[in-house]
Order: structure tokens, then C-alpha cells, then sequence
């Protein structure tokens, strides 16, 4: 199991990690600041030019999740982790990928108002140096505005008037009662290339719909993974009503087939879109979400849409609404229909 202890950088993580490890038996410190110092050394300074915080780095994230895995074939657990996560799309990165190893998470939120903070921060400071009070304080700006979502979440221990001792009691009381237990769907790891088969609803606007999965960033369109044996419109179909409580009636026409490259550490594969038509008003207000897997929906216009989709997923939609708009399903590599690729150069 992860605990996460999540907050302000100054906050006292790593403090009450240190009290945590003597309430929790079998429980191990983990630091991924480890990690992005050893990537510091490794990587070019090119590359970490490019950067602002190693979170940014996929490597990192991914190193996190790995080590962590490898780590728990060593100790038993529970591993404390204590980390500012303040962007949400990595929090469903790595807990997403988390999930897909069976490793659950708790996540727990270390909370102080701002006064009894900044005193802290500085408190710290007087140790490390001017450099750190300035990171501290320069990100209480991205906390503030990170706090809804963390607090919807993570279950939050308020630390202002606590000894770091009695907010390692509390964090392990919140343990033991099963506090900030993550729900994300369990997704597996690919181990070969994947078909995948999603599809596209619209509104009386033509707007199409897109969902927030919990388990990955970014946004995407309803649908999953197609099972062995399953033809790829009924895995539509079924992903539909699993993610959103809608069944569809008759056959959703083809709009896209998009072979995507395989990328290490992903192997690419199939990808299909499906034409799931209009939805009224009635049908849109029906819609269920589990908690799971989705966080949230919204229509979209294709400019919206940009804001939202990762390339690869904007390119793949760009085209089904070209194809839906045609009449003809398109076949697509790497996100370009066949016999355009020659309009790229």
C-alpha cells in the first residue's frame, strides 16, 4: 500500500513521515525526491532546461510507480510517501498506474492555514537557506488553487495547531479507520498492442462528448479496450453503458480505424471510433458516472475540444468528424489518413 501524504511544500511531510514509520508497523520511508535527484545527475542539461519541477518529467512519474512496485517485493508495506501533488493530471497518472498493479493508495492531505505555513516556511528556511523559503513560498500560489480537487479526495488532517507527533497519530488513526482509500478503476497493464474501439456522441449542437477518466490524464472518448473475442462495436457499445449508463440502440456506423505506433513504454495498436449519434436532452441528463473511472463529462465543441485531447486524440477526432460529415469512414496511421501523409512534408 501507498500513503501519500500530500501538501504544501513547508508543510511538514517528510516530518511526520518520519513519526508515521513508528505507528505503522512493516512501514517503509519513501522519498521520490531520490528519484529526481538521481534523474538530475543522468539527464542533459538541455533537458532540465526545459523544465520548471522534475514532476514534469514522464520519467519521473514513471520511476515513481516502478520503484514503489519494486520496493513492495522487498518490505511489506505500508510505503509513506510524502509528496507535494498538486497537478491532477499526474495524480491520475501515477495513481491510475498504481491501480493497474494492484498497489492501493492512500491519500491524505496535511493541511495548515497560511499564517501557521509561512511560519514554517520560514522556520525551515533558517536551515536551508534563503533558495528554499523562495520554492516554498512561490508555490503556495498552485496549492491554494489545487485544494478543491485535493480536498474532494484526500482525507485532510488540519496540522495548524498539531506537534508533528500528534499528526503522525492522526494520519494513523485515518489509516487504520481506511481514510483516503483512492477509488480508481483497475485497469491492467498492457503487455502487447491493444484494440481499442470508443465512441462519439453528439448533442443537438453537434457537439461531441468527452469524458475525465480518474485512472490516466487528459480527456477521452467513451470506450475502452476491446475483450478477446468481443467484436469492437459491441466493446463500444458494452463501454457506453459501463461508463455512462446509456444503451444504445442499433449499430454505430464506423467514422475511424487509426493505427497507432507502438511508443515505449506504450505498444500502441488499433483505435476505433464509432458514430453513437445524437443524444436528447433526456438521455443526456441520465447520465451516470462511477466514481471509479470517470470523474466528469461535458460536451464539446471541436476548438474546445483542442483545449482537452492530447494530440494524438485531437487528430483521431479531427478526422471522424471529417468521415461523419462525408459519409465515409476514414483509415488513418498515426493520426493521418492514408495517401496524405505526402501534406506533412
Amino acid at each position: 500500500m501507498i500513503v501519500w501524504l500530500n501538501g504544501a511544500f513547508g508543510a511538514g511531510k517528510t516530518t511526520a513521515a518520519y513519526e508515521l514509520l513508528d505507528l505503522l508497523p512493516g512501514s517503509t520511508l519513501y522519498d521520490p525526491e531520490v528519484i529526481g535527484a538521481g534523474l538530475r545527475w543522468m539527464l542533459p542539461k538541455e533537458r532540465l532546461g526545459q523544465i520548471a519541477d522534475f514532476q514534469d518529467l514522464r520519467s519521473w512519474r514513471r520511476l515513481v510507480v516502478e520503484t514503489a512496485a519494486a520496493l513492495l517485493t522487498e518490505v511489506p508495506g505500508p510505503l509513506i510517501t510524502p509528496m507535494t501533488l498538486l497537478r491532477r493530471e499526474y495524480r491520475d497518472e501515477m495513481f491510475g498506474a498504481f491501480a493497474a498493479r494492484r498497489i492501493p493508495v492512500r491519500h491524505l492531505l496535511l493541511h495548515a492555514e497560511e499564517p501557521a505555513l509561512r511560519a514554517r516556511i520560514d522556520a525551515r528556511a533558517a536551515a536551508d537557506g534563503g533558495t528554499t523559503r523562495a520554492w516554498c513560498l512561490g508555490h503556495l500560489h498552485p496549492y491554494q488553487a489545487a485544494l478543491p480537487w485535493i480536498t474532494a479526495e484526500a482525507h485532510t488532517v488540519n496540522t495548524t495547531h498539531l506537534t508533528p507527533r500528534r499528526t503522525a497519530e492522526r494520519l494513523a488513526d485515518a489509516i487504520r479507520a481506511g481514510e483516503g482509500a483512492v477509488d480508481i478503476v483497475q485497469t491492467p497493464e498492457p503487455t502487447g498492442e491493444t484494440v481499442a474501439a470508443g465512441v462519439l456522441l453528439f448533442d443537438d449542437r453537434d457537439r461531441v462528448l468527452l469524458v475525465d477518466p480518474t485512472y490516466k490524464p487528459g480527456w477521452e472518448f467513451p470506450g475502452g479496450v476491446v475483450e478477446r473475442g468481443e467484436a469492437p462495436s459491441v466493446a463500444g457499445v458494452r463501454e457506453v453503458f459501463e461508463e455512462l449508463g446509456l444503451r444504445l440502440t442499433g449499430e454505430p456506423a464506423l467514422l475511424v480505424v487509426d493505427w497507432e505506433p507502438p511508443h515505449p513504454p506504450a505498444f500502441g495498436g488499433m483505435r476505433l471510433l464509432f458514430d453513437g449519434g445524437r443524444l436528447d436532452a433526456d438521455d443526456a441528463a441520465a447520465l451516470l458516472l462511477p466514481s471509479a473511472e470517470l470523474r466528469g463529462w461535458r460536451f464539446v465543441t471541436e476548438d474546445e475540444a483542442a483545449q482537452l485531447l492530447p494530440p494524438n486524440r485531437l487528430e483521431r477526432l479531427r478526422c471522424a468528424l471529417r468521415a461523419r460529415r462525408s459519409g465515409h469512414p476514414l483509415y488513418l496511421e498515426a493520426g493521418v489518413p492514408t495517401g496524405c501523409r505526402h501534406l506533412l512534408h
